[in-house]
């Protein structure tokens, strides 16, 4: 049985792996195999299932919880962007995985993976090698972050970084030539309220990747030690034109108007969202825009540029009260949700538990900063030092981080136990400290499918005479559900909370809003709707409490150098844009430490 040994292969550094057959090098991608919401020997965790809003967002909502799938998007990019022929598997199950390799021949095989997965990662290159023995394997994605991977797991090649150039250098391609956009619906599997929500063209919103890292590196955030860490990102679209052709080939092609937008600090490089904003005006684009973005920037925007570049959805950092994280210095993040808010624009919190200096006494406290934001959505997460971030190095250092026999990998993923000694809080209190976040957000500001619906609604009160056309074009298309099943979730929430006076005199508000606002539809489908909407809640409720695990499907897909597996679907992705960029190169700026302001405009 082959078995390599070879150093961790940043994508920052030219690297001598090759594979000898080149470009004709059948080439393998997945993601770690399935199911991946239930305890198994594997690393599975109930507690920690493959969806990001569950996870980390809705978590206890039960039935009103959020529940969506997200694709492997950069296994996606890397196999719309090589020219072997590559097959992707996404979510396979154990089963699946093993049918792959025992069916079809490969001499590549690439596995994608988060820390918590690493028991996954392990078994599956211990059936590569059992089933296809000259294949060689390369590991990447936040897993190879792991300092000592390469001794854990039986892999050829630990990749950290971003993958396609090296794939490309690997398989003796052109490095630099223009990457190709995959297609990306931004979730499938899409459930709330008992009901699967409907995946229609123009329901659909597309997922854009432009840039991949953020350049203000918070010390506890691998994604920005995978790509380099502070002052270091990697452009795949440096420039507002190029990014505007490639949305614009999404528009065509999936024949949609919404835009998840994949980068850590999307506003955060102005020159790019002001030249793309000058674009989006001069061809009248009524595109909606979901971004991820911290609060300083926002800040350093107009208001009216936010709503006519189509920002309609905020991700931001929150962090803690009197964070130390300079992308909240003097902010007062609570005018700045409820200005987001008034417009139309839905905000996404996210706060950090077990922060050092959290205690039992002060946690609450920590706990009602975050809820009284009354964000559109509220993500809770531990202070959690992950392995190749600099949280990680200082706490090793320190000697408090906790050796591993002390926990299981598996379970340090933000959302019960820490992996390093906290001087305050145990085990046993972070796990609680966490329930008592989402429980507290829940009861306090009520569902977040309700939420949305008020700050749409105060959107379209305000904006649906906007001067601009465009704007208001994109208004009425996010308000285009409020008469029908937005009147319908709030009047079956109405009646799930008749027994709580604060919750039914919320809801019943917000229902008189709707009707004064729609008039006939909206009280003929809450009349109607409400009823069989609270049905479909207490289904959801009894499935949910007899052990329902909401799982992926599988994907299998094929690129256009498969010629062999035609019933496969073809990957599908964009024409590079009309002008390339240049390569996809680290951006370095400044080996001192980087201070927010110094970035914005690049």
């Amino acid at each position: 049985m082959k078995s390599h040994r070879l150093p961790v292969e940043p994508t920052q550094h030219c690297s001598r792996a090759s594979h000898p057959a080149g470009s004709k090098a059948r080439v393998l991608l997945s993601s770690v195999f399935g199911p991946y919401g239930q305890d198994d020997q594997y690393g599975s965790r109930r507690l920690n299932p493959m969806e990001l809003y569950h996870n980390q967002v809705t978590r206890t909502q039960g039935a009103f919880s959020l529940r969506m799938f997200h694709r492997s998007w950069g296994l996606m990019m890397i196999q719309a962007n090589i020219a072997a022929p590559c097959t992707l598997l996404d979510f396979p199950t154990l089963d699946r995985f093993i049918e792959e390799l025992r069916t079809h021949r490969y001499d590549v095989v690439g596995i994608s993976s988060i820390i918590p997965n690493q028991y996954k990662v392990k078994k599956m290159c211990e059936l590569i090698r059992q089933y296809q023995p000259d294949a060689e394997i390369v590991v990447g994605g936040h897993i190879a972050n792991v300092p000592d991977l390469a001794e854990r797991i039986d892999a050829d090649h630990v990749v950290r970084g971003e993958g396609v150039r090296w794939f490309r250098r690997y398989l003796g391609e052109d490095e630099d030539q223009p990457l190709r956009h995959p297609i990306i619906s931004s979730g499938v599997g899409t459930r709330n309220l008992g009901v699967d929500t409907s995946e229609r063209r123009e329901d659909v919103a597309a997922t854009i990747v432009p840039s991949v890292g953020c350049p203000l590196g918070c010390n506890f955030c691998s994604t920005s030690a995978m790509f380099g860490g502070k002052g270091k990102w990697v452009d795949f679209y440096r420039t507002g034109d190029e990014l505007f052709d490639v949305i614009c080939q999404v528009e065509r092609e999936m024949g949609v108007s919404s835009f998840f937008i994949m980068d850590e600090n999307f506003l955060f490089h102005r020159r790019r969202a002001l030249r793309l904003l000058e674009l989006i005006e001069r061809h009248e684009k009524s595109w909606s825009l979901y971004v991820f973005s911290s609060a300083n920037v926002l800040c350093s925007y107009s208001i009216e540029q936010l709503i006519r570049l189509g920002i309609s959805w905020v991700w931001m950092g929150i962090e803690g009260r009197d964070s130390q994280y300079a992308k909240l210095a003097g902010t007062d993040t609570f005018d700045l949700v409820r200005t987001l808010q008034s417009h139309g624009i839905r905000v996404l919190g996210s706060t950090i538990l077990g922060l050092e200096d959290h205690t039992p006494e002060n946690i609450d406290e920590a706990i009602d900063h975050a809820v009284r934001h009354d964000t559109d959505f509220h993500q809770f997460m531990l202070y959690t030092p992950i392995p190749g971030t600099p949280l990680h190095a200082e706490l090793s250092a320190a000697g408090l981080m906790k050796d591993e026999s002390e926990y299981h990998q598996s379970d340090i993923h933000g959302q019960s136990i820490l992996n390093y000694r906290h001087p305050s809080l145990d085990d046993e209190q972070t796990a609680e400290i966490m329930l008592r976040a989402f429980d507290r957000d829940f009861q306090i500001n009520g569902p977040s499918t309700v939420r949305i619906v008020r700050t749409t609604l105060a959107g379209w009160k305000r904006h649906k005479n906007h001067a601009d056309p465009c704007v208001r074009r994109r208004y009425v298309w996010e308000a285009r559900e409020l008469a029908t099943t937005f009147s319908t979730v709030v009047a079956a929430s109405k009646l799930y909370y008749r027994h709580d006076p604060v919750m039914h005199a919320r809801m019943s508000a917000l229902l008189r809003e709707l009707h004064a606002e729609f008039g006939w539809k909206s009280r003929l489908f809450s009349a109607i709707g409400g009823r069989w909407l609270l049905g479909r809640i207490r289904k959801e409720e009894k499935r949910l409490a007899a052990g329902f695990s909401h799982e992926p499907p599988t994907f299998c897909e094929r690129n256009a150098s498969v010629a062999d597996r035609p019933e496969l679907p073809l990957c599908r992705s964009t024409a590079p844009p009309v002008s390339p960029p240049p390569p996809a190169r680290p951006i370095v700026v400044s080996t001192e430490p980087v201070r927010e302001h110094e970035l914005v405009g690049v």
